[in-house]
């Protein structure tokens, strides 16, 4: 009789191969038990990852999913190969990298709709290399509402300490002002406090920030927090979210670090990027939000200047994993 494929809990994909992806997942699956990595299957080339683990030091044997034992102590591969003929090098940007970072995302997402995985798993990319490929997205976020046909999507930077949700992300500071609407703020605040529902909170407290110095001051520097943010907030109170704001930007962020919100709303990504990597850069984790799937990332880029030179620390890509399989054992509660 033939069982069903496995499940797997998370999906890592494999990043830009000429970064420290490889180098950071390798890292990470070695301080993983023999029974988290069964849990575990990575994206992507697997001479890649020999050649990372043997930089890295560590022993690891990568075996193609359709071959992967339940018995075996081997992490499993969803196969994504660096075709004939192409190069990359380490710590360049190439065309070849950027497609490979790509259709690495494009089979995790592929494995999770198929039920092989819960949870994608991401390694920096090189927006430049995506774009040099013909991948003309503004990273992870969009590429994966593209992937999925999802209307939108939200950045929700998670730490201990701070955690941010982003009304705007990849776009300049003069398009990000005109995306401080009403609807999208409350659509931010919908996906944040259905998140922090999932994670097991029961009653979420979200504060959301002000666009302009001191909210505006009554208009003296702009209308945006009173004639946009104000009544957003307004209308969730009136549904029952536990939300305060506008909140000035200068004070928020310290209230919540202090323990006074569970989530801040920023609106744009500077504003909220800014004070949770001073507080936790090493541990903050990027999630994206409003997407038919789960994924979680590290919140650091592809450190071309190390790549590849056994240095890369895998800090950052363990607390992405843990954070996935928070939302991994979520689903099945």
């Amino acid at each position: 009789m033939n069982s069903s494929p496995r499940c797997y809990e998370i999906a890592i994909t494999m990043g830009d191969p000429a970064g420290i992806g490889p180098e950071i997942i390798c890292r990470a699956l070695s301080a993983m038990s023999a029974t988290e990595r069964a849990t575990a299957m990575v994206i992507g080339d697997p001479a890649i990852y020999r050649r990372a683990a043997a930089s890295v030091g560590v022993v690891l044997e990568f075996v193609p999913l359709e071959q992967a034992e339940s018995d075996k102590d081997c992490v499993a591969v969803g196969v994504v190969e660096v075709p004939k003929g192409v190069e990359i090098a380490d710590g360049q940007i190439s065309a070849g990298a950027g497609d490979m970072a790509f259709r690495c995302v494009h089979k995790a997402v592929e494995l999770v709709q198929a039920g092989r995985a819960q949870v994608i798993v991401t390694a920096p990319l090189n927006k430049a290399a995506l774009h040099e490929a013909g991948h003309h997205y503004d990273g992870h976020t969009g590429m994966l509402a593209s992937l999925t046909g999802a209307p939108s999507s939200f950045m929700l930077l998670a730490s201990e300490t701070l955690s941010t949700l982003h009304v705007s992300t990849h776009v300049s500071l003069r398009d990000a002002i005109d995306r401080v609407t009403p609807e999208r703020i409350i659509a931010t605040v919908e996906a944040g406090h259905a998140h922090l529902l999932a994670l097991g909170m029961k009653a979420p407290r979200i504060a959301v920030a002000g666009l302009n110095p001191h909210c505006g001051e009554g208009g003296i520097f702009g209308d945006e927090d009173s004639r946009c943010i104000a009544p957003a907030v307004e209308r969730l109170r009136e549904r029952g979210f536990d939300v305060s704001g506008p909140i000035s930007a200068d004070t928020v962020f310290y209230r919540a670090s202090k323990g006074e919100f569970d989530l801040v709303i920023a609106q744009y990504h500077d504003q909220g990027h800014i004070p949770v990597k001073l507080i936790a850069f090493d541990t903050t984790v990027n999630v994206s939000l409003g997407l038919p799937l789960q994924r979680t990332s590290v919140d650091h880029g592809t450190a071309f200047d190390i790549a590849w030179q056994g240095k890369a620390d895998a800090t950052n890509m363990g607390s992405a994993i843990a954070y996935a399989r928070r939302l991994a054992s979520g689903a099945k509660a």
